[in-house]
Parts: structure tokens; sequence; C-alpha cells
């Protein structure tokens, strides 16, 4: 089963696909497939860039057989403006993904964090020395969105993995 994770933001939008199959003598096995950051022109008027966020991960998944996406939720924003700027670009990408017929489902950071890292309050770069120990890579230290999105593909094969044996 091939898993997308979304790490949403207007300027920078992380994306990451792995593939999670369980083998008898292996146990589970989770391989890292692809990774990309998406940054729309921040100078571009808002349609553009939401534009481009959902073209962009149309794009995507439509080269890789995704059974499901995950996307990081909001947090509690004090900066208003923020949280409705975030707001409009996970729903275009929510949207993008159900036009596709991918169904979505959303984590919290701290449920995203506890999946990865065990640990609600780990961080990033916990989270990141994780993904690369779960997938046996290695990303750069500014793929911090990236890595948050390899998170939440991981978080989602887990909970999909849980669901399925109950």
């Amino acid at each position: 089963m091939v898993f997308l994770g979304i790490d949403p933001g207007l300027n920078r939008t992380g994306v990451g696909v792995i593939e999670f199959s369980s083998s008898s003598s292996r146990g589970k096995v989770l391989r890292y497939v692809y990774h990309e950051t998406i940054t729309p022109n921040s100078k571009s008027p808002l349609p553009v860039r939401l534009g481009h966020l959902s073209h962009s991960l149309q794009s995507i998944l439509q080269r890789y057989p995704v059974c499901m996406v995950g996307i990081e939720d909001i947090f509690v924003s004090a900066n208003v403006r923020s949280a409705l700027l975030l707001g409009q670009a996970r729903g275009a990408l929510i949207s993008s993904a159900t036009l596709c017929g991918v169904p979505v489902h959303e984590f919290t950071a701290l449920q995203i964090k506890k999946g990865v890292t065990g640990y609600g309050r780990a961080t990033k770069e916990q989270v990141q020395k994780m993904v690369e120990m779960e997938l046996g890579i290695r990303l750069k230290p500014n793929e911090g969105d990236a890595s948050d999105a390899l998170a939440c593909a991981i978080t989602l094969a887990y909970s999909n993995r849980m669901q399925r044996s109950t």
C-alpha cells in the first residue's frame, strides 16, 4: 500500500510518499518512495499560489499509486490571518486529493510526533531522525517540511494497519 503525507503550508508544503508492506518473514516493511517541498512563488496572488499547490499535488498523485493521504491538521494559532491562509492551503490540498479519488485522513502534530517517535512533544530534529531511521534515508537539514510529511505518511500507514487488524 502506498501512502502520501502532507505538511501543509502556503509558502512551503512538504510531501512524502512511502510504501507499506507486510511480510511474514520480515514483519512490517516501510519503504521510502519520494519526497519534495512544493514552494509556490510567495509574490504571486493567493489564488495562483493555491492553484500551484493543487496542481503539484495532483501531478504527484498521478505519478504514484497512492491509496490514502494523511495531512497535518491546523494547530491553534494566535495569528488569525496565518491560520486562515493555512486553512485555505489545506483546503486546496484536501480538495485535490479527493478529486483524484484518494481518501484523506487528518492528524494533529501531536499524533504525528507520537506516531513516529513515541513522544508527542518531540522536536522537529527528533522527528526527522526517526523518519530517517525508519525509512533508511538521509534528509538534508533544510528538508524539515518533507520530513514532517514523511512522518505523517508513516503515521497514516501505522494507523491504517492498526485499524485493519482490529
